[in-house]
Parts: C-alpha cells; sequence; structure tokens
C-alpha cells in the first residue's frame, strides 16, 4: 500500500468518493423506496428522523472512545463493516417498526464516519491543510455522478435495487478502510481537556453560529423542490438546479486551497454567512429561473466555503488529543442537530407560512450566525493582544 503524502492523499479521495456515492443513493432514493413498499408519509418522516438524530448523537460516543485510546483506525474499521452488515438487514423485511429498528442500529454505526474521515484529513494533510476542500471534492463529484447515473437506472429496474446498491457502496468503504494509516494523536486524560477545549467562549460562539447556519438550510434541504414544483417549474428544471449547486460547491473545494492560503477560517466563514442570508433572500423573492439559478450558485459559500473553514478552524482549535472528538462536536451540533431542528421547524410552519416567507426566516437565522462570528473574532482579537502584551 503506497503511504507516501500523495498515496495518502489518494485514499481519502477514494474514502470521500465512496461515501458520498452512497450519500448521492441514500438522500434522494432511501425515502422513495419507503414510499414505494407501502410506507406512510408519517412513517417516512420517522426515519428520516431517526437518521438525522443519530447523526446527532453517537459520533459524540464514538469520538470520545477514540480519542481516549487512540483507536480512531479500529474504531473506523468497526463502525464501516458493522454498519454494513447491519444495513444487510434492509434485505430481510419490509415491516416499518423492523426497519425503524434497524436504522437505529444501522445509525449508531454509521453515524460517525464522516466525522472520522475529518479527522483522517487533518492528520494526513499536516501542514498543507488548506488542501482538504481538494479531498473533499471528491465526494462532491461522487454525489453528482451517482444521482445523475443511478437516476436513470432506476427508471429502468424500479426502486427495489436501492438497498443493494448501498450496500455494494458499503462493502467497498469497508475494504477501503483497512488501507488507512494510524492515528497519529496521542493518549491522554481526554475527558477533562474535552470539557476545557469546548467550553471556551470562543468555541461556544462558533458552535452557537454554526449551528444557526445549518438551522437556516432546513428550508433549502426540506422544500426547494416542492416550492420550485409549486412555481411552475419542471422537475428537469430542479434536477438542473440541484446539480448547478454541487457543481459551484466543487469549484470553491478546488480552490479552497489558493483561499485559505490569503484568508483565514474565520473570515471566510463571516463571508459565507453574509452570502448565505443573501441567496436566501433572493430565494424567498426568486419566481424567475435566472433568479433561482443565480442563488444556487451561492452554495459555494453556504455550504463548500463554509464546510472547508469550519473543519479547519476545528482543528486548528482543538488539542491533538482530542482532533476526532472535536469534529465530531461539530458534525452533531451541525449536521445533526441543527438540520434536525430545521427539518422540524419547516415542516411545522411549510403549509402556514409558505416557503417564501421561510426563506426569509432562513435568511435572518443566516444574518444572526454571521453576527455571532464577527463576535467570535473580537473575542479572537482580544486573546491574541492580551498574548502579547504577557510576553
Amino acid at each position: 500500500m503506497n503511504r507516501t503524502p500523495g498515496g495518502l492523499k489518494l485514499i481519502l479521495s477514494a474514502q470521500y468518493f465512496v461515501y458520498f456515492g452512497i450519500l448521492g443513493v441514500f438522500l434522494p432514493f432511501f425515502n422513495l423506496y419507503c414510499y414505494h413498499i407501502g410506507f406512510t408519509g408519517f412513517e417516512i418522516g420517522a426515519i428520516s428522523a431517526l437518521k438525522t438524530l443519530t447523526t446527532a448523537l453517537f459520533p459524540l460516543m464514538w469520538g470520545k472512545i477514540s480519542d481516549r485510546f487512540n483507536a480512531r483506525k479500529p474504531v473506523f474499521v468497526l463502525c464501516t463493516f458493522v454498519s454494513t452488515m447491519v444495513w444487510a438487514l434492509f434485505l430481510l423485511t419490509t415491516d416499518f417498526s423492523a426497519m425503524f429498528l434497524i436504522m437505529a442500529l444501522y445509525g449508531l454505526f454509521h453515524a460517525p464516519l464522516i466525522a472520522f474521515l475529518e479527522s483522517f484529513s487533518m492528520d494526513i494533510l499536516g501542514r498543507v491543510k488548506a488542501e482538504y476542500g481538494r479531498l473533499r471534492m471528491w465526494g462532491s463529484i461522487s454525489f453528482i455522478l451517482t444521482v445523475l447515473v443511478v437516476g436513470h437506472f432506476l427508471d429502468r429496474t424500479g426502486v427495489n435495487i436501492i438497498i443493494l446498491i448501498i450496500l455494494a457502496g458499503s462493502m467497498i468503504q469497508s475494504a477501503l478502510s483497512l488501507s488507512l494509516p494510524g492515528s497519529v494523536q496521542k493518549p491522554g486524560r481526554q475527558s477533562v481537556k474535552n470539557i476545557h477545549g469546548f467550553l471556551t467562549l470562543k468555541m461556544a460562539l462558533f458552535l452557537s453560529a454554526a449551528f444557526l447556519m445549518l438551522v437556516s438550510h432546513g428550508t433549502y434541504y426540506g422544500f426547494f423542490s416542492i416550492h420550485m414544483e409549486r412555481l411552475g417549474f419542471s422537475r428537469s428544471f430542479i434536477g438542473i438546479a440541484w446539480a448547478l449547486a454541487s457543481i459551484a460547491e466543487i469549484v470553491i473545494m478546488f480552490f479552497s486551497t489558493r483561499i485559505f492560503r490569503m484568508f483565514s477560517p474565520e473570515r471566510v466563514l463571516v463571508a459565507s454567512f453574509v452570502i448565505t442570508a443573501i441567496r436566501w433572500l433572493i430565494m424567498s423573492k426568486a419566481e424567475s429561473g435566472v433568479a433561482v439559478l443565480l442563488a444556487q450558485l451561492f452554495h459555494a459559500f453556504s455550504y463548500g466555503a463554509f464546510h472547508v473553514a469550519s473543519i479547519l478552524y476545528i482543528d486548528a482549535n482543538t488539542p491533538d488529543e482530542n482532533k476526532t472528538f472535536g469534529q465530531s462536536v461539530n458534525n452533531a451540533v451541525t449536521y445533526g442537530f441543527g438540520i434536525m431542528v430545521g427539518f422540524f421547524v419547516n415542516g411545522w410552519l411549510f403549509e402556514r407560512l409558505g416557503a417564501g416567507l421561510l426563506f426569509t426566516i432562513s435568511a435572518c437565522l443566516a444574518a444572526a450566525g454571521g453576527l455571532i462570528m464577527a463576535a467570535e473574532m473580537a473575542v479572537g482579537r482580544k486573546k491574541t493582544r492580551k498574548a502579547r502584551k504577557g510576553a
């Protein structure tokens, strides 16, 4: 196995490619599978909410275990193999109660995988962490290709094959997990340091802002397609709009090395909040295809730049022995609790307020996050000045 820096980057790129390829099947098509086997809307929503909840809870547990025992690779390998075996159980039943329990068990082992990949990336990149975006963009490329290819394939075969496709991808990821390097972290008394590391004012401000950013995405991820259809746009146009957003995300990740050599993660985060607020305001009023596609281009910042900057921020502000836990906390607060709250609130208010007003509220949430992040920068500057005076 190639253990040169280039070889290790190739391994990580392959991991991201497979992980987000699986996600490119699961997100658009698993609920469709559930619908076709006769689940009600409530049952589909319950399974989706359960999957999101596992994303919020279980990465923290696995991250703590990994850092406490310096066992990142063994835990990652365990979680990939066990989650694959659990997923295979979906082949044996179409009963809601059984599938609900399987999803809970699957989430227990699958939820931490992405946080672990982020931690591996930070280790492997070392002093060139700004190149993270070029690794991560392979996941976005895979997501686009998978959605297009699998969608066309399902038109011919039907949705029942979805479980097998995800199982095949999971088996590939399990095999690839064996090629990852061991951790360079040092074991230690991690639990106390976790508390000190994540109860600082700076970290609390960042996590609060990041939480609001993902809550603001609830309208987009939950109801963008429905909103577009209600405005009279075709499903082809809706697909193009989603793909354009992902392409914009890939472009910003490709150039992220240059961006983060010029600007700090904090500055990129503030800019991302501002541009996201503008994006949601445009979306709240957009009725033409041109306006919608323009807003989708801003996905480069509201997801691409924001995500890369968040990973770099957490890595820079987390002790070496707590890197996995740090990424797990970030993932839980944002893509776990943030998305979950966004889905629930928007699901409750969508029929009452409509997507236009919800996008306006989303813009306010993103703007509030930007203000909090600006406050975080002020706290950081104050600490830097004190440190210089002390020196």
